[in-house]
């Protein structure tokens, strides 16, 4: 059988892992800079933490883990011939896979919240795994960049969120808009259109817009029993685009009214300190997932045709799922492996990531190459990245090796520079060959 990868993922070379590395190291810098610091946790986690917390179509991507052992032994027989899934899912797996870093970072804050200082601000950089259709941009399994603050309903978070994203998309080299909108605005839409019982069937559809236009989510919020007149209704007041306007649209919403206030101090906060990226209001913005609560953030990259790159929210209630009730938290996270795709369609990163090796060491015969080993050592001591083909084969052999690999300098030792102790360094960008003693290459090299 032909080997091949599971569906919706990708292996990663040398090069691209390379790259990754400078996305995260990147970020990272930026998170640290803003006073975030690292956690881990399993790629693992319980189902009863992470069903529930997405919707129901985030439930349905959910990655399952079987039992171990006879994981058919718990299910009943007359579920088996009825063909129950639900029931038999939960009889033969207790596990899955996580499907984001924000249910498992509110499972972690509530059982270590003894050990946590409050405001709580952290970044989480590992991979998670959902069952979509895999296509441009989206996989399933993927590498999320997460930074949240819990523990404060401050909306000053809010604003450093995104100056996170302008900063830490800048030093990516992406042009880039931030949208925000706040899920109590949706509310107040969901009140005034008198649909506030079907509010998850409204923002589900919605949320669909910039993908299937207008006339698709007419069709969904048909489909999810939305009455004709709430439709009209609901696509009349997000065509309003002025703030003012549709504080006076909403004017009989207290939800929707305080879900603009939070967007007016959010922006007064964002205003006070210089930002270059295009941030906007964006009202058919809903995101689907379920713990949303106050102001929720996406971002496109500007002449790409990729979906988000980044987005996020405030949850003010997700941890009491866990226990621990009235934390207040607010994160964003970064989708490197689209962030990846972007920066090769822009060709932005940079040419240096493609040089692991710095130099690669040449022998000639079987003398030379015991004292090109023995050299190698020097080299890696002045923290110089080294190698040495491992047979003094032909010279075209191990000049074309180095060239595959896109080292940028070559050493070649022969009998007469191991008597004289002058080493032939070439430069293989421009063809230049010198004539050194060992540590004046080092020096050179580093």
């Amino acid at each position: 059988m032909k080997p091949s990868n599971a569906k919706g993922t990708r292996d990663y070379s040398a090069l691209q892992v390379a790259k990754r590395y400078y996305i995260f190291d990147t970020l990272k810098s930026i998170f640290s800079k803003y006073g975030f610091c690292p956690i881990e946790t399993p790629a693992v986690e319980k189902l009863s933490t992470l069903t529930g917390k997405y919707g129901e179509e985030g439930d349905q991507l959910l990655f399952k883990v079987l039992n171990n052992g006879d994981f058919l032994k718990s299910v009943k027989d007359e579920d088996l011939q009825n063909r129950d899934y639900k029931k038999m899912t939960h009889d033969m797996s207790s596990r899955g896979l996580r499907y984001d870093l924000t249910v498992p970072f509110a499972r972690y804050v509530s059982q270590h919240q003894s050990e946590i200082q409050f405001p709580f601000k952290r970044y989480q950089i590992q991979p998670v795994w959902r069952g979509d259709r895999p296509q441009k941009g989206r996989y399933q399994e993927f590498y999320q960049c997460d930074v949240d603050v819990v523990g404060s309903d401050s909306l000053m978070y809010e604003a450093e969120l995104v100056r996170i994203l302008d900063e830490g998309f800048r030093a990516l080299q992406i042009p880039i808009v931030i949208k925000l909108n706040n899920r109590k605005v949706l509310n107040g839409i969901a009140e005034v259109a008198g649909v506030q019982d079907q509010f998850t069937d409204m923002t589900v559809a919605i949320d669909k817009l910039d993908k299937i236009g207008q006339e698709g989510v007419e069709k969904e919020l048909t489909k999810r029993n939305i009455a004709p007149d709430s439709i009209t209704k609901i696509f009349e007041l997000l065509s309003i685009k002025e703030l003012p306007k549709l504080k006076e649209a909403l004017g009989s919403s207290e939800v929707g009214l305080k879900g603009i206030d939070e967007l007016e101090t959010v922006f007064n906060y964002i205003n006070l300190q210089p930002i270059e990226s295009t941030v906007e209001l964006d009202y058919t913005l809903a995101r689907g997932l379920n713990y949303y609560t106050g102001c929720i953030f996406e971002v496109k990259a500007v002449g790409v045709e990729m979906g988000s790159i980044s987005g996020g929210g405030r949850y003010d209630d997700l941890t009491s799922a866990f226990g621990l009730k009235n934390i207040s938290g607010v994160g964003i996270s970064f989708g490197a492996d689209r962030i990846f795709d972007v920066l090769e369609e822009l060709n932005k990163f940079p040419s240096r990531i493609e040089k692991s090796t710095k130099v690669l060491l040449i022998a000639m015969d079987d003398k030379s190459h015991l004292f090109a080993y023995k050299s190698l050592h020097y080299f890696r001591e002045a923290n110089i990245s080294a190698d040495l083909y491992p047979e003094p084969a032909k010279m075209k052999k191990q000049m074309k090796y180095a060239n595959n690999k896109n080292i940028p300098f070559v050493i070649i030792i022969g009998e007469s520079e191991m008597e004289t102790g002058m080493l032939m360094l070439k430069n293989m960008e421009t063809g230049m060959q010198v004539q050194s003693t060992l540590g004046e290459i080092i020096r050179k090299l580093s």
